[in-house]
């Protein structure tokens, strides 16, 4: 198969080479026929040299095709020997790996003979070890039962054992408690007593305790022994009475005096307070009138932008703003009506979003030549905008870059175009953000 593969290569080789000279020849006339100087044709020879044209150049599309062919092939062919050398080596290998496992296999067919002449002694005393594991087993089971039983037994008792730990656990913790809020309204009553009536613990239940009689409620009437229900009775017509007397105030005279002076001192900071209002009320009118003045007069010169600079954006197209309340000018709200050129539409919610955007961009040049400052930024104002209203908003853009120095964020080439200096964010190769400047104008200047 390879001499085969090699005579054809040999063949395809030749053919291939044919081909070049062909080729060759072909180009070597095409070359001397574009270089010879071109002879003065009758009109009616040249339908005839066209055909002859015509039939070079398809002869030379076949020959460079068959040439192409005929590489293929070569490649297919090498290819194709290439594949049956790594086979043949592969199938080599599989032979030696072949003869290696039939020696392996002999080696262990001949110690499995052996294991198996050995085997019998080994099952009879694996089965003797067998019998005797199982009666060992057997015990062992019985034994396992007998201390599963107790097992169970003790944990029951221990059930047991714990529930009533655990009543007696919180019986215990309820009594505690009982004895602790007693001790605390103890505490407390004696803290009471001793702020009340500065009597110690001792005395109080010496000369007041269960025990003593109670004197009555007259100076004829004889003590009596204590009953808690009468004592309490009394002590709530004692209390009651207490409250309708009142609280005795010896400072009320003081008091009258400091509320007196506070009195006088409040009265003279409202007097003051009122002026203030009064000189605050002037100042408002006076910033109102001013504030009034300043925003007409932006108001105006604003208009007056406006009407020069929507015809610039819109040609054709007329704009004005107005005032929707012009007698309360810090309360009014503006109206901006445009009527772009083929179109009746005034308000702007009719227009499209370009012709809206437009506008918008209009109404904000036109403040900027009205007050202008310094610097701008806009923020993809034209991402709407075609490349018509496109080329009028950047002739704006130039307008302004006169005066004021004009910072976009935007994604269009020709906004890019006629940049000063361009900026922006690029990721390296090691995956971090920097940022990329360049100066368009000091470039295209070098």
């Amino acid at each position: 198969e390879c001499d085969r593969l090699a005579a054809t290569l040999a063949q395809a080789q030749t053919a291939v080479e044919e081909a070049e000279a062909a080729a060759r020849s072909a180009e070597d006339q095409l070359t001397g026929a574009l270089e010879a100087p071109r002879p003065i044709l009758d009109a009616s020879a040249r339908d005839g040299m066209l055909e002859a044209l015509e039939g070079a150049r398809d002869a030379e599309m076949r020959a460079r095709l068959d040439v192409e062919t005929l590489r293929e092939r070569i490649r297919a062919e090498e290819g194709r020997v290439t594949g049956l050398e790594r086979q043949r080596e592969r199938e080599k290998a599989a032979a030696a790996e072949s003869a290696r496992r039939v020696v392996l296999r002999r080696a262990q067919r001949d110690i499995a003979a052996g294991v198996v002449e050995r085997i019998p002694p080994l099952l009879d005393s694996v089965d003797r070890s067998v019998s005797e594991a199982r009666l060992a087993l057997a015990a062992a089971e019985s034994a396992r039962t007998a201390l599963t039983a107790e097992l169970a037994e003790l944990r029951a008792e221990d059930t047991t054992v714990r529930e009533r730990l655990a009543r007696l656990t919180e019986s215990v913790h309820g009594l505690e408690m009982q004895i602790h809020e007693k001790r605390l309204h103890v505490s407390s009553l004696l803290e009471r007593v001793q702020s009340e009536l500065a009597l110690e613990e001792d005395i109080l239940v010496s000369e007041y305790g269960p025990d003593q009689l109670i004197p009555g409620e007259s100076e004829d009437a004889e003590p009596t022994a204590f009953d808690r229900a009468t004592q309490l009775r009394r002590l709530q017509d004692a209390e009651r009475k207490l409250a309708q007397l009142g609280r005795v105030n010896p400072l009320a005279l003081e008091e009258f005096e400091a509320l007196e002076q506070r009195h006088a001192f409040l009265t003279e900071q409202l007097a003051d307070l009122t002026q203030t209002r009064k000189d605050l009320l002037t100042i408002i009118e006076e910033l109102d009138e001013r504030m009034q003045t300043i925003f007409l007069d932006a108001f105006e010169d604003t208009r007056v932008a406006f009407g020069e600079v929507f015809p610039i954006l819109f040609p054709g197209g007329t704009g004005s703003i107005s005032l929707t309340d012009p007698d309360n000018p810090l309360t009014t709200g503006i109206e901006v009506a445009v009527r772009p050129v083929g179109k009746k539409i005034e308000r702007l919610s009719l227009l499209s979003g370009g012709e809206r955007s437009l506008a918008a961009v209009a109404l904000l040049t036109a403040i900027f030549k009205a007050r202008p400052s310094p610097f701008y930024i806009l923020d993809e104002v034209e991402a709407a905008l075609d490349d018509a209203n496109l080329g009028r908003l950047l002739g704006v853009f130039e307008q302004l870059r006169a005066s004021s120095q004009l910072i976009v964020i935007t994604h269009q080439k020709r906004t890019m175009e006629i940049a000063d200096a361009l900026y922006g964010v690029s990721m390296r190769q090691d995956g971090v953000s920097a940022v990329v400047g360049q100066r368009v104008r000091e470039r295209v200047a070098n």
